[in-house]
């Protein structure tokens, strides 16, 4: 059994859920989401908050029940809290900016990346070597954040580019005489 699917989703105060069908729609005071749930899973609005249970005993059913669950729940905390992702730029005149709806970048290339800024993500610069990404879909929030470490990956030798700014960056020693 499901560890993580047999725990139902508290429904905070302040957000109010309800179930159509496979169609779970969620509204907070950041926003309003929905999600389209398997057919293999079923959901429940009960005292404790919304619980999911699989159709059948088979494992497709067992290993969407789990799933399922996460998803309501990153629902629920996109639109109570929100999700956040930080960057951190590492490299002599790498710095970036907001302007407008776009990040520019100065990676040391010979010309600036202009990275447009998608609908519902919202990108700060508290520093000119910081990126805050905030949004409140979880994996829009991990996409964004994954292109911008994209345009220069941090790299082993000087520890350069952009990266997570939780992420250890293992070093290599440089080549010897």
């Amino acid at each position: 059994m499901s560890r993580i699917g047999k725990k139902p989703v508290p429904v905070p105060s302040g957000v109010t859920a309800s179930i159509d069908g496979q169609t779970l729609t969620v509204k907070g005071p950041k926003g309003e989401k929905s999600f389209v749930l398997n057919d293999l899973v079923l959901a429940e609005m009960t005292d404790d908050g919304i619980k999911i249970d699989p159709r059948n005993n088979s494992k497709p059913a067992r290993s969407m029940w789990g799933m399922s669950r996460t998803m309501v729940s990153n629902l629920i905390t996109g639109v109570t809290d929100g999700f956040k992702k930080d960057l951190a730029i590492t490299g002599v005149g790498y710095r970036a900016q907001v302007q407008g709806q776009n990040l520019q970048l100065a990676l040391g290339f010979s010309h600036d990346v202009v990275y447009p800024i998608p609908e519902g993500i919202d990108i700060k610069c508290p520093k000119p070597t910081e990126i805050s990404i905030t949004g409140t879909d979880k994996q829009r929030v991990g996409q964004v954040a994954a292109e911008i470490r994209e345009f220069r990956p941090p790299e082993p030798y000087k520890g350069k580019g952009v990266r997570y700014a939780d992420e250890f960056i293992v070093r290599k020693e440089g080549k010897k005489k």
